[in-house]
């Protein structure tokens, strides 16, 4: 068992927006440490977003992180021999892991195109409250609603 959690790193803001979620994105976009194919990958996708809304793409991916990121989740917890699905708040720092864990799915599942079309498209779509990412967070919403019996056993 682990003692103690591990300190967290501090992740430096990316060098076009100055965000320190859009590095946190490119990370988990990074495969085998190719650190500059997911930053590239993701400022494409930033200016297909600015081509396609004539909006600021930095205030486009942070609504869509907003509205991604889900306010409950259920938690398994075992009492007498049942486990029970207790619904939980979720820490903000979750919040935007979870968010950005979606919408990278949702966009890898997207058909045809290069990734960050997809990506961009994923991002519009979430900023505009419809897509797969926010379908998630609606089914992780109604879980918790549905088991908020279980509540009482808020670990």
């Amino acid at each position: 068992m682990r003692r103690g959690s591990p300190e967290e790193r501090p992740i430096p803001p990316d060098m076009r927006y100055n965000s320190v979620q859009l590095q946190t994105m490119v990370q988990h976009i990074m495969k085998r440490g190719k650190k500059s194919v997911a930053t590239h990958l993701i400022y494409d996708a930033m200016d297909l977003i600015k081509e396609r809304t004539q909006k600021d793409p930095l205030e486009v991916f942070d609504t869509a992180l907003k509205n991604v990121g889900p306010a409950m989740e259920v938690r398994p917890r075992r009492v007498g021999g049942a486990t029970y699905q207790v619904p939980m708040e979720v820490a903000s720092d979750r919040r935007t892991t979870l968010a950005i864990r979606w919408i990278l799915s949702a966009a890898t599942e997207r058909g045809g195109r290069s990734f960050s079309d997809k990506l961009a498209s994923e991002l519009i779509d979430a900023s505009n409250e419809t897509g797969s990412a926010i379908r998630k967070r609606d089914e992780t919403h109604k879980m918790a609603e549905a088991n908020r019996a279980f509540s009482h056993y808020r670990i």
